[in-house]
Parts: C-alpha cells; structure tokens; sequence
C-alpha cells in the first residue's frame, strides 16, 4: 500500500537519516577526542556507546490503519511536514481513485451529442460529496489547519489532461494514466506547433498533415492501452467519434444507443482515417478513391445500424422530414408524422410555385403565400387531432347609400325621421348642396341607416 507515495519521500528520509549518522559520528569522534585529552589525568576515560538501528524496510512502517501509519512515521523521525505531504498525498490519489471508478460521468457517455443533464447534476453532487468525505478525513488526521500546509495539493501550472474514469479507464494504473497524459500532451503540442508555423506562412493547414498528426497520436496509444482501453479513448477524445456525434446531434432526434454508436464507429473509422488521409487532394485518382470511400461508407453505416434504423436516419437528412417529427411530437402525436410531412412537402411546393410565378404581383404573391400558409397549419391541426378554429364571421357589407327626391313639405328633420339618419350625416354626405336652397325634386344622398326608421 503507499508505494507510490512512499517512494517520493524515500529518498528525503533516508537522506535525512545518512546525515544524521555523519552527525552521530561527528559527536562520536568529538567524544573520543575528550577522552584521549582525559587519558593524561588522574580521572579514568568512560566512553558511551549508543547502538542505532541504521536500516529498516518500509513495510515496518507501513499500514492500512491510518493513525498507526503516522505514528509509525514519527517513530522514525520523519520530519512533520514530510508527514503531512505523505498522508495528503496518499488521501489524494484513494479518492482520486475513488472518483475515476464510482463517479458516472458525461464523459463516459460518449455516444450523445449533448451531455445528460441529470447525469452531470448526479455526477457534481457525488463529486461534491466525496470531496467532503476527503477533506474530513484529513482533518481528522492532521488536525484543522492541514490545508495551510499542503504543499502536494497546492494548485500548480499544468495542462488540465483527458479525464480518465469508468470501467475501463478509471482502473488502468497510475504510470499507464501518466503516460497517456503524457502522450496525449505531446500531441496536442505538436499539432499546435503545425498551426503555428501554418499561421506563421499564411497557408491554411493541410488536412492531410492534420490527418497524420493524428495518426502518430494513435499509434503512440497503442503502445500503452489495450485494444478494448484504446477503443474508450478514441470513442471519447477521438476526432472521428467527435464527428460521429456532430453527425448524429444535427439529426435532433436520431438518439443512437451505445451499441449502434459503438458499431458504427467501428465500421467507418478506418474508413474515415482513409479519407483524413486524402485531404484536399483532386487529382483524378484522389476524386475516385475519395468516392468509393464514401461509398463504402455508407454501406458499413447501413449495415451497422440495420436496415429501419438506417431509413431513419436518412429520413432525419431531409430538414423538412425534421420540422414534421417536432411538430408530431410537440402535439403529442408521433404517428401522425408522415401524414405532417405530406403536407409540408405538399405547401413546399405550392409555395415556391408561388414565388417563381410570373403571372402574380408582388402583394398578389404575399396573399397567397399567407393563404398557402393557413391551409397549412389548418391540415396540420386535422392530422394530429386538433380542433380546427372556425372561420371568423364575415361582416354583413353596409347598405348601399339611397337617393331621395325632394318632395313639397320635406325638411331636414322629417328626413332624419324617416330614414333614421342624423341631420348631420345627410349633410356630411351631401357636401356640395345648400340645404337652404333646395327645392321639389332636387335629389339628395341618405347614408345608410343608423337606427329604426320612425314615420313621418
């Protein structure tokens, strides 16, 4: 247990040990000296010999009883602070481990292209938890000011590194997780190094270089990891899982399970290595390998993911497919999709029927796009069981205006009685006669009427 952080503190105390057996025996020759000096009187020469047990092994130290670990190291006079940073170390790297192998996180859930909410939610509170248990257990050790000095925690310059955890990763071997930091390092490193000089010359980088910078980085994976290690890490940082999932995100609604994102990784990474490979090359013979790659690639998609999935899937290309599955769901009613999608490719069409008419204004064409736009959302309702609001009531157009001639006796207020039509609104609607001069008759307009017409 420990040895990897006993071995860091190894080398201290036994180096704080050999100088204290040169002091020994600085003070022991120091002794003799006085002695001798002694010898020449009458007092008789007494010499003290103090036996130590100069070598011991560390499993006499050791313990998987915490209190008796540090007491074991205090027995041997190693230095306070040299025991703080032993037990903080040791704590560290248990919940560390702790973390990597109980802890679900989205970075295991390498198959979706957006992060389960309630999985990282989950995975803090946890994480929050542990951290608790981690810092009460060092202060029931080394008592309440055990922060102040912790000079192996203190946050240090460093690059943050791949998250290593889960089944497989989580349990791999603390130099195996440092070489693959390590590697992984280099070659972000490198690449940036590429960027650089690119930059530097004002040349876009070359796709085919990028593609071989990953390469190396793979083959120096795979002197460390094996198969099934390697698969892990490729599924989570590799590039082409990290467009796998872009692929899959913009389908919305895909969802592939870890199975099918695992066996079409499978099926097309090597392919996809190989197009990496071509870049931008468009030879001829680039152009035709290019093509038959995808070709190839698309026949191992369909064969990984079966023969209704990969209709599915193509299915969720087409974004018109896409807006009738979320308005399927929004209702409540996915089956009702293919009959949203008919219509949808049915008002498609009408519409740009519409816009590319030359028979049609352009406040002619606003129209009937509005009108192609209402049937629309009216079928729409009707296929997924929506009651389909009623055409709003049409007003009663105004009655026309009427004429009426003069007759001997007429005045304005027997007009306004018999036709229910204010005094001022015959006048409004008669602007150019002289309601003074009127005569037998001379015609005027009565606007429609207002009220109950009363008799004269």
């Amino acid at each position: 247990m420990r040895w990897r952080a006993i071995a860091a503190v190894s080398l201290i105390v036994n180096s704080g040990m050999a100088v204290a057996v040169l002091v020994f025996a600085g003070r022991g020759t120091s002794k003799r000296s006085d002695a001798t000096f002694y010898a020449g009187s009458n007092q008789p020469a007494r010499t003290n010999v103090v036996v130590r047990r100069q070598f011991f092994s560390w499993k006499e130290v050791e313990s998987p009883d915490y209190p008796t670990y540090i007491a074991n190291l205090r027995d041997i006079g190693c230095p306070e602070q040299t025991i703080r940073d032993i037990i903080i170390a040791d704590v560290n790297a248990l919940y560390a481990q702790r973390r990597a192998t109980n802890l679900l996180t989205s970075e295991q859930q390498w198959w979706r292209s957006e992060p389960d909410s309630s999985v990282v939610r989950v995975a803090v509170e946890k994480s929050r938890e542990l951290d608790g248990e981690r810092r009460a257990l060092l202060t029931r050790l080394l008592g309440t000011n055990w922060e102040s000095g912790d000079l192996v925690s203190l946050p240090r310059p460093s690059h943050t590194g791949v998250i290593l955890d889960g089944a497989l990763l989580g349990n791999l071997t603390a130099e195996t997780k440092q070489s693959i930091q390590e590697i992984s390092q280099r070659s972000q490193d490198r690449m940036q190094a590429y960027l650089d000089r690119q930059r530097a010359a004002g040349v876009e980088p070359d796709p085919a270089e990028v593609a071989r910078l990953r390469q190396q980085t793979r083959a120096d994976l795979q002197g460390v990891l094996s198969p099934p290690a390697l698969e892990e890490f490729l599924l989570r940082y590799s590039q082409n899982a990290n467009n796998l999932r872009g692929e899959f995100g913009q389908l919305q609604f895909f969802n592939p399970t870890p199975d099918e994102f695992r066996s079409v990784f499978r099926a097309t990474d090597t392919i996809d290595q190989q197009l990496e490979a071509l870049g931008d090359a468009d030879d001829p013979n680039s152009e035709r390998q290019r093509k038959s790659l995808e070709q190839q690639r698309e026949i191992a998609l369909k064969s990984a993911l079966g023969a209704k999935r990969y209709d599915e899937y193509r299915q969720l290309q087409d974004p018109v497919y896409r807006e009738a599955l979320a308005q399927a769901q929004d209702a409540g009613t996915p089956d009702a999709v293919q009959a949203i999608y008919a219509i949808n490719l049915t008002a498609a069409s009408e519409a740009d029927r519409i816009r590319s008419s030359t028979n049609l204004t352009d406040d002619q064409k606003t129209l009937e796009l509005k009108r192609v736009e209402l049937e629309q959302m009216k079928a729409n309702m009707a296929a997924t069981g929506q009651e389909v609001p009623p055409e709003p009531a049409t007003p009663a157009p105004p009655p026309p205006p009427r004429t009426h001639v003069i007759r001997p006796g007429d005045t304005m207020a027997v007009m306004s009685l018999l036709y229910g039509v204010p005094a001022g609104a015959i006048r409004a609607a008669n602007p150019n006669l002289d309601f003074n001069r009127l005569r037998p008759g001379d015609s005027i307009v009565i606007p429609p009427m207002q009220g109950p017409a009363a008799g004269p």
